[in-house]
């Protein structure tokens, strides 16, 4: 994995995405300091499926009715 400064990846931009289709990882970096990596993009092929958790997971009736005063309480940051 090669670590390139800002301006040279706007330089040879082309030539980057070029390696980085090979498979390569390139790192960028402002003053030395990594910002971003660059890595090959792998499109998912298979179709996501659904379900998996059907019969595990029980969401209760009450799900999305308000919470109660004291635990809003401690969101909102009132109280102790």
């Amino acid at each position: 994995m090669e670590t390139i400064n800002i301006h040279q990846a706007k330089t040879h931009f082309s030539k980057l995405i070029e390696r980085i289709a090979q498979g390569e990882e390139i790192i960028i970096a402002k003053a030395g300091k990594p910002l971003a990596r660059m890595i090959p993009f792998h499109e998912h092929r298979s179709p996501r499926t659904g379900a998996q958790w059907k019969g595990l997971v029980h969401i209760r009736e009450d799900f999305d009715e308000p919470l109660p005063p004291e635990v809003m309480d401690g969101f909102l940051g009132k109280g102790s």
